[in-house]
């Protein structure tokens, strides 16, 4: 809400572990949505495999107490356990960092330790300014919005925009650029009270992959290429996502058969 008590028009709406982005009153796409749906990503079906693998494995024993659709419903849904654990590791992280910079006392998790430690090596090692944390970014034009980790000034001089990646095996990966580009392009974002003001300019952008034994900044190229490769995407996962009675019609019947169905002699 804005400081008079008003819904701004573009905003962000959280539910749950979930949120989704408004503009001017109409939902619209998250930077994420549309990479999900409309992005190749032929490494899910082995992940997705490993992963439901791995619950039935580590539960066999909580499992065979349940009924067989029980067992089949918990296992249709147990990949995206370890998924959402991950998008919400890197926040987690730097919120805890972010207060432990500050000066905060702070009892950190022992699961979040080691990629907080390494948090504030990256800090100390490249002074960030912060400019924007966690704050939406939206555009009007293409309706979308999302919610970019930081824009910061670091100490090179220049002010990036940055992600944080706590992958175990790997910190970057192709769809990254294409998000971080969707960041970097968008319009505006809305502050307290409520008014869409323009991004800071956007020097360079990157990932910062977090891990237990260090972290890398990986620069990366979220240009205008990168962003127009977004916007083919989007369309696709509409298209993807999209009922087929846009594109395809009623079966049709022959002529003759057509003239007879319709009584004509």
């Amino acid at each position: 809400m804005s400081e008079n008590g008003s819904r701004p028009s573009s905003y962000r709406k959280n539910h749950g572990r979930g949120h989704s982005y408004y503009i001017d009153g109409v939902k619209v796409d998250s930077i994420t949505g549309p990479l999900g749906q409309g992005f190749p990503k032929p490494a899910l079906i082995k992940w997705a495999a490993e992963e439901t693998s791995k619950y039935a494995v580590n539960r066999w024993d909580e499992l065979a107490e349940l009924p067989a659709g029980d067992r089949m419903a918990r296992l249709m849904v147990a990949r995206f356990e370890s998924q959402d654990e991950a998008k919400v590791r890197g926040t987690i992280i730097h919120r805890y960092a972010h207060r432990l910079a500050a000066g905060e006392t702070v009892e950190v998790p022992d699961e979040y330790r080691d990629h907080v430690d390494r948090y504030l090596d990256f800090a100390r090692d490249w002074d960030p300014d912060e400019l924007m944390v966690e704050q939406p970014v939206f555009s009007r034009s293409h309706q979308y919005a999302g919610t970019p980790d930081l824009i910061a000034k670091l100490a090179d001089g220049q002010t990036w925009l940055l992600d944080w990646k706590t992958g175990a095996k790997h910190g970057v990966y192709a769809e990254h650029v294409l998000q971080l580009a969707a960041a970097r392009f968008a319009e505006y974002t809305v502050d307290d009270a409520g008014a869409e003001v323009p991004l800071p300019p956007i020097d360079a952008a990157g990932i910062v992959w977090l891990r237990a034994d260090g972290y890398d900044l990986y620069p990366v190229e979220a240009n205008a290429r990168a962003f127009a490769l977004f916007r083919a995407v989007k369309a696709l996962a509409h298209y993807v996502d999209g009922g087929l009675e846009d594109w395809v019609g009623d079966s049709l019947l022959p002529p003759e058969l057509e003239d007879e169905d319709a009584g004509i002699d």
